[in-house]
């Protein structure tokens, strides 16, 4: 005798705040794209902006890209470093320091910005509220956003 089983299929309910960023995110991102794509010399096929609770961005071996749409609530340095770093990562898949030095040449204070975002990571976390907050109160001396430029 066959047994049938059936797979109930939730759908997930999406978040409504991200919803309402993810558009915002999506702009903000492509033209930042297409500001650094040129420097690091590399092409990139899709973008997706996603709700990941841990991730800010991945890169595929497709050349697919992966933002989280919270970057929008990060400073724009960053912001940018994130940007960066997944470009890179078309030429280089891995951490190794070819990789770091493809970064470099792009943001030469990406120690500096890596260092800041874990230190994000780990304090305040991936809530929207407490990048907004964050955000409001970041200053740094590489970041064209605190110099109000």
């Amino acid at each position: 005798m066959m047994k049938w089983f059936f797979r109930i299929v939730r759908k997930k309910k999406s978040n409504p705040h991200y919803l309402k960023w993810k558009t915002p995110a999506r702009k903000l991102i492509h033209s930042r794209l297409d500001h650094f794509a040129p420097q690091c010399e590399v092409s990139y096929n899709r973008v997706a902006i996603r709700n990941s609770k841990t991730n800010w961005g991945s890169c595929s071996s497709l050349g697919n890209l992966n933002f989280n749409y919270r970057l929008l609530f990060l400073p724009a340095c960053l912001r940018d470093y994130v940007i960066v770093h997944e470009l890179c990562h078309r030429k280089v898949m891995n951490h190794s320091p070819a990789f770091w030095q493809e970064v470099e040449k792009v943001l030469p204070n990406y120690k500096s910005l890596k260092a800041e975002l874990k230190r994000v990571e780990k304090t305040i976390g991936t809530s929207e509220r407490a990048l907004h907050n964050y955000r409001k109160t970041h200053s740094c001396e590489w970041c064209l956003e605190c110099e109000g430029v």
